[in-house]
């Protein structure tokens, strides 16, 4: 049986079943027939998965021939998925120009759909423009999606390796502070239209009965800020890493080189972590769609369990203790060296007046005894 003849049978099939339709599909379908277009060969009236990892089953027993239509063919069932859709986070720098990226990418960029300026989001798609000419539209599991965060963070949505690259380096023209070893990190939502419940959670992954643009913002809100704690961490772990090693030389030694400077750059390093945390990265404030809808919200609350988040800035909080309490003991050791410089200081000018006035003294009392001496011998 031809390409064509399969399809147009199909579609015989479902216009007797849904008699009432208020769309012409026999019209769409003679028109893209006539454009040749290698979209309808994706069979896109059945099945929109343009972008998923699992291939439908119907496309391919289409191109076969080998289809038996039964009126209940395709049905998915409850445990069914519909497709799996990768999502990569990446931390590569330390701030990136929001402005300057929305504006060269205006025709991708999503309306917000909350007040917040930390994110944008892009969308992209690769419907052929005679298929948009026709109203048709894909949902948001047959786009590509980019959420690009103002503190360095990036979520990319339904993009395959090979094709990283290119979106990444959209990014980076708006990107200062670049690290010189990007942070990634796999993630994976999972589709389940008859789902009872709105989300389940499973090992590196996520099931959601219907995935929107708010559910990808959430999402990618959550894997971007854990993507900036892990970055912040480490840095406060080179600061642990470089207290213990003094504290091991004080060991050894019984004294310390640092100077004073050192230790200043030491604490606003530390100090500027912990201000990035909470206020660039804003750890601690509510997502507005979540707070919005229950849905989200559940979302939400499940990925920053998931990724434990809580526990996390926890554990830097305590490093960042240990760090202080460190920078205080050497603060106090400097300013008591300090102290005792000046100390010997004034004890060394005390010592110089007093011999210049032992000096003053013994001066005097020669000189009156050598009067003394003159006087008796002309006497």
């Amino acid at each position: 049986m031809g390409r064509w003849r399969l399809p147009s049978l199909l579609l015989t099939h479902m216009a007797r079943t849904h008699e009432n339709c208020n769309f012409n599909l026999f019209s769409h379908l003679e028109h893209l027939q006539s454009l040749k277009s290698p979209f309808f060969d994706r069979c896109f009236f059945f099945n929109l998965r343009h972008f998923s990892a699992i291939p439908h089953r119907l496309c391919t027993e289409l191109d076969s021939g080998s289809v038996d239509f039964h009126p209940n063919y395709g049905l998915a069932d409850e445990d069914e998925e519909i497709g799996k859709i990768p999502v990569k986070a990446y931390f590569l720098s330390t701030s990136i120009d929001l402005k300057s990226m929305q504006a060269e990418n205006l025709t991708h960029v999503v309306p917000p759909s909350s007040r917040s300026t930390k994110y944008i989001a892009l969308r992209y798609s690769d419907f052929p423009s005679e298929i948009s000419a026709l109203g048709v539209r894909g949902n948001v599991s047959h786009c590509r999606y980019m959420v690009v965060f103002h503190y360095g963070s990036a979520v990319l949505f339904n993009i395959e390796d090979h094709e990283v690259e290119n979106y990444l380096h959209i990014i980076r023209r708006h990107a200062s502070g670049m690290l010189p070893e990007m942070r990634k990190d796999d993630y994976a939502i999972k589709e389940k239209p008859l789902l009872a419940e709105d989300m389940q959670g499973g090992p590196d992954y996520i099931v959601l009965k219907n995935l929107d643009t708010d559910s990808v913002r959430v999402i990618g809100s959550v894997l971007g800020q854990s993507m900036a704690l892990d970055y912040f961490v480490s840095q406060v772990d080179c600061l642990v890493e470089e207290f213990a090693g003094i504290n091991r030389a004080m060991e050894k030694t019984g004294t310390f080189t640092m100077d004073r400077t050192k230790l200043i750059q030491l604490v606003g390093k530390a100090n500027s972590n912990l201000a990035d945390v909470i206020l660039k990265v804003g750890l601690f404030e509510r997502s507005e769609i979540a707070w919005r809808d229950a849905k989200y919200a559940q979302i939400y609350e499940y990925l920053r369990e998931e990724y434990e988040v809580a526990q996390r800035f926890g554990n830097l909080d305590f490093k960042l203790k240990f760090v202080e309490h460190n920078i205080h003991f050497l603060q106090e050791v400097i300013q008591n060296r300090r102290s005792d410089l000046l100390e010997w200081c004034i004890i060394f000018l005390l010592t110089i007046e007093n011999v210049i006035s032992v000096y003053e003294i013994v001066r005097d009392s020669t000189g009156v005894s050598l009067d003394l001496a003159c006087r008796l011998g002309n006497f």
